[in-house]
């Protein structure tokens, strides 16, 4: 865990920040490189093996995986979240997935995220952020940042605690 110190009032406190997720190490010889300008996941991810049985398989493993990245650069914490987040975009989402049976349940982003996987998803993952930092060209993306209010340092005028 991460932790960063900051000021409420005059007390010293330490804000415990999430978990920070390394891609991971590879040798150069195995580390991917993207295959060319194109950032869709069906292209990065279509490989993927998915580990269920062909009578589970309700919905399509694209969609599954679609939503959760949407959802967790949207910032979503939980397969619950996701599940909400999907629950919301449902519209925006059904212009680019097929979702026969419409948002999976977070009991199923969780089972299909537990069974896949974790060397072969990282390198799809690795293989598209590549892509997607390849088209952008080191392009600035906005992001909505708030201060955390009461959360700077008034006397050494520190960092203040973004969200």
């Amino acid at each position: 865990m991460r932790y960063r110190e900051g000021s409420s009032q005059g007390k010293r406190i330490k804000m415990k920040f999430q978990t920070e997720y390394r891609i991971g190490s590879f040798s150069d010889s195995e580390w991917p490189t993207a295959r060319n300008s194109t950032v869709s996941l069906t292209e990065h991810f279509g490989n993927l093996d998915d580990p269920r049985i062909d009578r589970t398989k309700h919905d399509e493993l694209i969609d599954i995986l679609t939503i959760a990245l949407c959802g967790v650069i949207a910032g979503a914490d939980s397969w619950v979240d996701v599940e909400a987040f999907g629950r919301r975009k449902e519209g925006w989402l059904r212009k680019m997935l097929e979702l026969p049976n419409g948002i999976p349940s977070h009991d199923t982003f969780g089972r299909v995220f537990a069974e896949l996987d974790a060397e072969q998803f990282k390198r799809c993952f690795t293989e598209w952020v590549l892509a997607v930092n390849e088209v952008l060209q080191g392009a600035v993306v906005a992001k909505d940042v708030k201060t955390v209010r009461r959360s700077h340092d008034r006397r050494d005028h520190g960092d203040s605690l973004e969200a």
